[in-house]
């Protein structure tokens, strides 16, 4: 499990550029502040605050680039400490659902003559589901893998998950996971959904009934201590000015709706109909803490999801909470229901694995022709590389991929997480060959290293530079990728260049007196025709 863990959770981290757009806006953020150019307690970028009005995930990637050696590229000495969440995101999703699967409402009925599973046994088979579960959510993949606020929000709210799961038989391994969710939830952006968390926690917590003395003798204590743990971050996040409100719920038409509905049914796909399946099942015990404590997460995370713009990053924060409840449903799945999720996760994942493969022998070959004419024409100058580690990678997990499949065909003692291992498997293959085989092509499709290249080249002088209606990731890319230094444009800057977004000339004029500028270029990311800039040369003083 831990290998597997480990496969996921390397790619994607490692020998990438940074990508458009969020990615490399966070990564700008973190070099201002690394390199002394931005205050640390409200951070900008050539003057731009984040539309997340976060801290410790610009903090945290600030300060890994200042510990870096020389040597090591900022970009990826950014991702180490993002990589570090996500390995923590798993282990608290799997202890999470461990303590849930320890209550006692949640352990399977005793034998009439015994020979069942310990508690503890029962637990760790459940816990391995849920983070089965966890990893093979479709949503997970590449949001989970950026150095974001939101990949910081995932972790912590998986710490408070497992802070609020596990309060009944620890204390300071839960507390620290509560002081460290949500006061890291109110410090990355999220204090509002922090603040609702906690609130239905302690409340989870007091209304809870267990049948042993001494955890009964606790809840109180629990619950206050959890209401004040919550006051405190919600406190930290109004001194620091971190409360943003940006509700936008949705608009009542039948596409924002449809929209939507898949979202929800794609994002969290396969831990989605379990999780249904949980419900139904134990319907009668949706108050027991099992089910009440995810069901509360994923609510919560739901319900942000409906009604802010970042669907897709506020539905992120309820995948632990989704994986929890579909490893309850393990139990109770019928044999022609797991045959049936097995059989349909056979065929999608080896079948993505195939396209991939031979998408990829056509970047390297030209055969079958079709494939690398798609390619050349949605990638336009795009020019494949060979990689034998990646190669020797990728060949090594579909050899991996095939034996777990003769595995999970073949006679064995049955293993109640069993349903869960070709999802979880399919899933972690698909991602580690994207980004192995097909990482140039993705490198040259979500990065700005060939627009910046091509604007530098047209520079006779490449330097100083004033911009126009450029996004941050635009203007970290200039910097990180052209080394150029920018100013903004109408300021009393006298730098030779100006570069600006082709979709802000209407608001040029009124900013730049254009006789003193030279249309140079029209520069486009090469397979983005909505991506285009414009390069002006200054012919006057």
């Amino acid at each position: 499990m831990l290998l597997f863990c480990v496969a996921y959770v390397l790619p994607g981290f490692i020998g990438r550029e940074p990508w458009k757009s969020a990615d490399i806006a966070a990564f700008g953020y973190m070099a201002e502040l690394a390199h002394g150019v931005s205050a640390w307690l409200s951070p900008t970028l050539l003057g731009q605050a984040p539309e997340t009005d976060a801290l410790l995930p610009y903090w945290l990637g600030a300060w890994a680039m200042q510990m870096a050696p020389a040597w090591v590229a900022p970009d990826f000495a950014a991702r180490v400490p993002f990589g570090l969440l996500l390995a923590l995101t798993l282990a608290a999703t799997w202890y999470g659902t461990y303590y849930l699967s320890r209550s006692p409402q949640a352990q399977p009925v005793a034998f009439a003559f015994g020979g069942e599973a310990s508690p503890s046994d029962y637990a760790r088979a459940m816990a391995d589901g849920g983070l089965l579960a966890l990893i093979a959510s479709l949503g997970l993949a590449q949001l989970s893998h950026e150095t974001t606020p939101a990949q910081a929000q995932l972790c912590f709210t998986a710490l408070a998950f497992y802070g609020v799961a596990a309060t009944p038989y620890w204390t300071l391994g839960p507390a620290l996971g509560l002081v460290a969710g949500l006061v890291g939830l109110s410090l990355s952006g999220a204090p509002a959904m922090g603040l609702m968390l906690g609130i239905g926690s302690a409340v989870i917590c007091l209304v809870d009934r267990q049948p042993e003395p001494d955890i009964q003798a606790r809840k109180l204590r629990w619950a206050l201590g959890i209401a004040a743990v919550t006051a405190v971050a919600a406190g930290l996040a109004w001194t620091l000015d971190l409360w943003r409100w940006r509700i936008s719920l949705p608009q009542a038409t039948w596409l924002d709706w449809r929209n939507m509905g898949r979202l929800l049914l794609w994002f969290t796909w396969p831990a989605w109909p379990l999780a249904v399946w949980t419900l139904w099942r134990w319907r009668r015990q949706l108050g027991s803490r099992h089910v009440a404590v995810p069901l509360w997460f994923a609510t919560v995370a739901v319900a942000t999801t409906l009604t802010t713009q970042a669907t897709d990053r506020s539905l992120l924060l309820g995948l632990p909470a989704f994986a929890a409840l579909a490893a309850f449903a393990l139990p109770t799945l019928k044999r022609s229901v797991a045959a049936l999720v097995d059989w349909f996760t056979l065929l999608f994942f080896s079948g993505c694995a195939i396209i991939i493969w031979v998408i990829w022998i056509a970047m390297q070959t030209g055969v079958p022709r079709q494939p690398a004419a798609n390619v050349a024409r949605l990638a336009p100058g795009f020019v494949p590389s060979f990689s034998l580690t990646a190669f020797l990678v990728a060949l090594a997990a579909t050899l991996a991929w095939a034996w777990l499949v003769k595995w999970r065909a073949g006679r064995h003692r049955a293993a109640i997480w069993k349903s869960l291992v070709l999802p979880a498997g399919g899933a972690a293959l698909s991602w580690l060959l994207l980004m192995t085989l097909w990482m140039p092509l993705l490198d040259f499709a979500r990065s700005y290293n060939a627009q910046v290249h091509n604007i530098v080249a047209r520079m006779d002088v490449p330097g100083c530079a004033q911009v126009h209606g450029m996004s941050g990731a635009q203007i970290t890319a200039l910097q990180f990728h052209g080394q150029l230094q920018l100013r903004y444009a109408g300021t009393l800057a006298t730098c030779p260049w100006l570069i600006v977004d082709a979709d802000a000339m209407d608001s040029l004029r009124s900013s730049v007196n254009m006789k003193h500028w030279k249309l140079k270029a029209t520069l486009r990311r090469l397979n983005d025709e909505n991506d285009d800039v414009l390069l002006y040369q200054r012919v006057g003083p």
